[in-house]
């Protein structure tokens, strides 16, 4: 017997709802693997005196990917593994570049968790919700303003130019 039918043999069958939730958590957990990545690049090339923004924003991806392994595996999933390396959407060069990827993979883990708020529900969704609102206040302090609807503006500007 293979491995996917006896774990399909053994594992439940997740519930609809449950199945949107690790659905969005396994994506949420994709973007906080490209955001460490990320932050490695920003550190690397930030001003000195945005470094210690830079840091702690590592720490938190870190921290809250280390707690998406955990709640996928609640969810009765696998933790999908970090890449060996993510495509940056520009090259970083400058301290400047290194700002504006913040800023990016901020809106990006932002528009991650937005779809876990709407797919979980209980602490799930609330944890999703804190985490929501710590990338966009990160995005915010980066690119020197916010938006009005965190995670949601992003997706809409990203479907108007597609």
């Amino acid at each position: 017997m293979t491995r996917a039918v006896t774990r399909a043999l053994t594992a439940p069958e997740p519930t609809k709802a449950g199945g949107r939730a690790l659905a969005a958590a396994q994506a949420v957990l994709a973007a906080e693997h490209a955001a460490a990545y990320g932050y490695g690049v920003i550190g690397a090339r930030v001003a000195a005196e945005r470094a210690n923004e830079a840091r702690d924003a590592y720490g938190g991806h870190v921290a809250r990917r280390d707690s998406l392994a955990r709640t996928v595996r609640d969810l009765g999933g696998s933790p999908q593994s970090a890449e060996a390396a993510y495509a940056l959407p520009f090259p970083v060069r400058t301290p400047g570049d290194a700002e504006r990827l913040a800023a990016e993979i901020e809106e990006r883990v932002a528009g991650a968790y937005s779809d876990l708020v709407r797919a979980a529900d209980g602490p799930l969704r609330r944890e999703a919700a804190d985490a929501l609102s710590a990338a966009a206040v990160r995005a915010a302090r980066w690119r020197g303003g916010g938006v009005a609807f965190p995670g949601l503006t992003e997706r809409a500007e990203r479907a108007r130019n597609s």
